[in-house]
């Protein structure tokens, strides 16, 4: 019989069959608490610092107090990550409110819980990455302001999922949230990347948008490569008429885009850019 993967609730490793949480707890109740995705390569957590780092930033946003110091928190993923014998995975990191009652407010939570799930994960089929996707835009509005700040990671991702579900809908697996002016802000669980020329433009934070880790990683990439790197909003005028579109993740990595709402992008194929930055991407985790 397979080994079950282990979970990390608050310092302890349960089987998966026996990893729990309260019904009281404010994370399930309301969405109180804020994650992380991170990837694993050859055994070693990439982008450790960025995504630990966001992760704190969010739940000082929020008013949570993370009960452990970065550095036990980098040791608690790590710990995980061998305990479950994970040489190239997934880890979804958690950190809710903690258990409360049935009431708002956040003082009846006592002590915040943390979560890291350690497994695999396959967001996009192969094929996708080699031939390119399509993606649509849709309806749902992207979050933005301070009420439910895109910045912030936290566990209510309802816009995104409304979004997965118009762009199923629609036959395609994934779709651009346009913000509340119309700019274009983020794909559900992506960034969105144009080239143009020798240009490479991604939405910048004030579009409404999650920064990722990801994304920014890219951003680098692209400038060794020589491209200049731009942060401006975009039209969808500006994704039809590029010359390459790509998309950014935790879970997709680099995966190129080649049709968005019917129209082709560019020759209908990847890019030589995009091949480009995912051939650096890849080269660079298979030296990790």
């Amino acid at each position: 019989m397979p080994r079950e993967p282990l979970i990390y609730i608050d310092g302890v490793y349960y089987p998966k069959s026996k990893a729990k949480i309260s019904v009281f707890d404010h994370g399930l109740l309301y969405g109180d608490g804020v994650f992380e995705g991170i990837r694993v390569y050859n055994g070693k957590i990439f982008l450790c610092d960025e995504h630990v780092n966001r992760l704190y930033d969010g739940a000082k946003f929020i008013c949570l107090a993370i009960p452990m110091t970065k550095a036990e928190m980098k040791k608690a993923l790590e710990e995980t990550v061998r305990r479950n014998r994970l040489c190239d995975g997934y880890i979804r990191l958690v950190v809710t409110r903690g258990a409360g009652d049935l009431g708002l407010d956040p003082r009846k939570c006592p002590r915040p819980s943390v979560i890291i799930i350690a497994a695999t994960i396959r967001l996009y089929p192969d094929k996708l990455y080699r031939r390119g996707m399509a993606i649509v835009t849709v309806p749902t509005v992207a979050k933005y302001g301070e009420t439910l700040n895109p910045r912030v990671k936290s566990l209510n991702y309802l816009p995104n999922i409304l979004a997965k579900i118009e762009a199923h809908n629609a036959g395609v697996e994934e779709a651009i949230l346009l913000n509340h002016q119309g700019f274009v802000a983020e794909c559900t669980g992506d960034n969105i990347f144009i080239v143009k020329g020798n240009r490479l433009i991604t939405p910048p934070p004030s579009s409404s948008l999650l920064c990722g880790c990801t994304r920014n990683f890219v951003m680098a990439l692209g400038r060794e490569a020589g491209l200049e790197v731009i942060e401006e909003n975009l039209q969808r005028y500006d994704l039809f008429t590029a010359d390459e579109c790509f998309l950014t993740g935790t879970a997709a990595e680099l995966i190129p885009v080649v049709r968005i709402d019917g129209r082709e992008i560019g020759n209908g194929k990847p890019g030589l850019w995009t091949r480009e930055l995912l051939a650096r991407f890849r080269a660079h985790i298979a030296a990790l």
